[in-house]
Parts: C-alpha cells; structure tokens; sequence
C-alpha cells in the first residue's frame, strides 16, 4: 500500500513538468505583473519618452504604444507600417531605443549595486567551494559553458541548478520559473525528484510544493539547429512576458555535430554565431543566467591554443597502463571567447574535477566531485590552483573522445 502511494506521488509530481517537442513553446502560466529590468524596459510606453511631436504622433497613429512594439520590427517593415522613410524608421528606432536602454553606470554604482544585492545577483550551486570562487554562484546576465566529456556530470549539473532556480527564495533559489532546452533527451524528473529529495527533504516533504516547483520548469527538445534558433526567436517574448529566472541549453554542440553528420557543415556556422550572439544578449537584456553545455574533442595543430596533444601514461597498482588524453571543448575558439564562465570537468589521478578555467572573478581552480544521488558533491571546497595548459586542457582518464575505452 505504500508503495502504491509513492508511486501515485511520483507519477503526479512527474506530471506538472511540461515538455514541449521541437521547437514549440506554449504559454507559460500567468505570472505577476512584470518586475524584471527586461520587462519594464520592454513596457515602457512611447507616450512618455519624450519623443518629437511628429514622431510620437506617427507612433500613435499606428498603435505602437511600448518600446517592444517599436524595437521588435525591422527597420523595412517598420518604414512600411509608418508609411514614411527610412530615415524617419531609423530615428524612431534610435531614439526609442535611447529611451528604453538603461543609462549608463559607474564603477561605484555597479559596486553598491553589487554590496545591495550580496553578491551582484548570483545563483548560488550549492556548492561551497565552487560558490566562493564563483563570488557567490552563477552569475545573472552573463553566460555559463560546462564542458567536459561524456557522462562526466554536466547533466547532472544542469538538472540541479535547474531545480535551485524553481525553490524557494528562503532555502537559497530564485523562485521562478526555468526553461530548459534539452537537445540530447537527457532530462530526466525521475532523476531531478531524487537530487530534490536528497538535497531538500525539508522543501519535498512540503505539500504541493514540489509539484508548484515542477510546473515552472518548461522542457523544448529541438531536434535540430534549425529547431533550435526557430526556438531562440520564439523565446523573446515568452522571457520578456514572463518571470524566467534561468536558461539552460543541454547542448547547443550536439546539434552542430548532428548537422555535420547530415553533411551541412558549410551551413552551420551562421546559425551557430547567430544562437551565440542571441544567448549573450537574453543574458544580459533579460538579467538571468544563462547556463549551456558543450562537449569535447581531440585537439588539432589549427587550433587556437597551440598546446601539443599529449597522451600520457598512468600506472595503476595492478602495473596495468591506463591513458589519460588531453582534449579542447568543442565549437572552437570565438564561442570559447564569447562564453563568460567556462567550467571544465574532467577526469584524471582516479578522480572527476569541476575547473573554474575561465572566469574574470577568480583564478583557474579544481575542486574534486562525486556524483551521488543528491547530485554533484564537492570532496573538499578548498580548490587547487591551475595553471599553464592545464587551464585549457580537458584530461578524461580512460576513456577517449569517442567514448571508447582504452
């Protein structure tokens, strides 16, 4: 019998998740009137901007009251729907957007800022160690890769941020809602109930509000690169109606690989740059994490980085030799330039790390991990230094890029 109630439990908390194949999006829920950055630069109202008589009146005349009813449209079908120039489009389009952009800061205003909101908004991993280097978890507005090899943990991440984002704000979460663009079917609620009941007893021991925390979090599975910018250019409205909190992209470098597959390789490149460019922008215009995975491959001699490949040999006690092979995350150098945080895991010496490898609040450090049934856990939160090709290099003991053993 109470087996039998576990399972209904289960299967009820397991239905409030809402996945959405390829690249639709429904509604989201309705939420509290807007309060993010994003959204009330979005509704700003072009009444009160103060534009020139003749332009405010062309605006009206043509029931484009808010600065995203302005700012959404091309420059050419915006020059149609006025009836008027290119010249007139252009300066509705300039002095719109001057009016909705934030002013600009000084140091000292982003650093009270900062002190005011303890920590300069962060979502915190949990994660002691990591969260310290981090200066106090991920940041809001800037994006996040996690790279490493297969089946080293990076889902496993992604799927406990995904649920701290849902919690609570008085157990450490944002309390909102998430979207998670799963590419390579790996999102599991079954896996996510148990990380939750491990972690947060207190929270899923709480009626109804484990299955309020899964309703928030929206699951798109793009089965293509074209699927998945269709779903970036359908996102924009649904983060600026709504109160999203966290992005997270499981991973943009398997639809690269299954276009290459395809032999359109020629044709990826675009759509790639244009999906990183429009990431970085959701990040900062709409003021929340965005958190991507990336997957690794063997390094090359046309590579960016210029370290040698090396293969190196490892004793283990029996006398055998085990191969430790150092690889580079893939999608190359511009996205490893555009990409704010890079978190490395790996593994080598019989043990998986988490790497801070690129961040500008913390030098490169390693922190050893466990993956338990609660989740990713740090083995001890005091980080080793890294430094020289280490910081770039990702070793994965025993095992090659393919997935093979050695």
């Amino acid at each position: 019998m109470v087996i039998e109630k576990k399972k209904a439990a289960l299967q009820n908390f397991e239905s409030h998740f809402r996945i959405s194949p390829k690249s639709e999006i429904p509604p989201l829920l309705p939420s509290s009137p807007a309060s993010t950055p994003a959204a009330a630069m979005a509704n700003k109202l072009v009444s009160e901007m103060g534009l020139p008589p003749h332009l405010a009146h062309l605006l009206a005349a043509r029931r484009l009251t808010t600065a995203k009813d302005v700012l959404s449209l091309p420059e050419v079908e915006l020059m149609t729907l006025l009836d008027a120039s290119i010249l007139t489009a252009r300066a509705a389009v300039s002095h719109v957007s001057e009016f909705a952009c934030p002013p600009c800061q000084t140091a000292l205003t982003l650093l009270e800022e900062r002190v005011r909101l303890g920590g300069g908004g962060r979502l915190a991993t949990t994660l002691c160690g990591l969260d310290e280097a981090l200066g106090g978890g991920i940041p809001l507005g800037k994006l996040t890769e996690v790279v490493g090899p297969s089946g080293i943990g990076k889902t496993q991440l992604c799927l406990k941020l995904a649920l701290l984002a849902t919690l609570p704000e008085c157990y450490g979460g944002l309390n909102d809602r998430v979207v998670y663009i799963d590419t390579e079917s790996k999102f599991s609620p079954r896996r996510m109930i148990e990380i939750g009941q491990k972690s947060f007893p207190q929270v899923f021991r709480q009626e109804g509000l484990a299955q309020k925390m899964a309703g928030r979090i929206l699951v798109m599975r793009p089965t293509s690169l074209s699927d998945f910018t269709k779903s970036l250019e359908q996102m924009k409205v649904t983060l600026l109606q709504n109160d999203v909190k966290l992005l997270i992209v499981d991973s943009v470098a398997a639809l690269t690989s299954s276009e290459n597959e395809r032999g359109t390789t020629g044709f990826t490149q675009h759509p790639l740059r244009w999906a990183l460019s429009f990431l970085k922008s959701i990040a900062e215009f709409a003021r929340i994490p965005v958190v991507v995975t990336n997957q690794v491959r063997s390094q090359s001699n046309d590579d960016g980085y210029h370290y040698s490949f090396e293969v190196k040999k490892m004793g283990d006690g029996d006398g055998a030799e085990r191969l430790e092979s150092h690889l580079v995350a893939a999608l190359g150098i511009q996205w490893a330039h555009a990409v704010t945080i890079r978190l490395v895991l790996e593994s080598h010496s019989g043990q998986r790390f988490i790497k801070v490898a690129k961040s500008p609040m913390s030098p490169a450090v390693a922190f050893p991990f466990v993956v338990e049934s609660s989740g990713i856990t740090l083995l001890s939160d005091k980080g080793t230094n890294v430094s020289g090709p280490e910081i770039t290099s990702i070793r994965c003991q025993g095992q090659n890029v393919l997935g093979l053993t050695f």
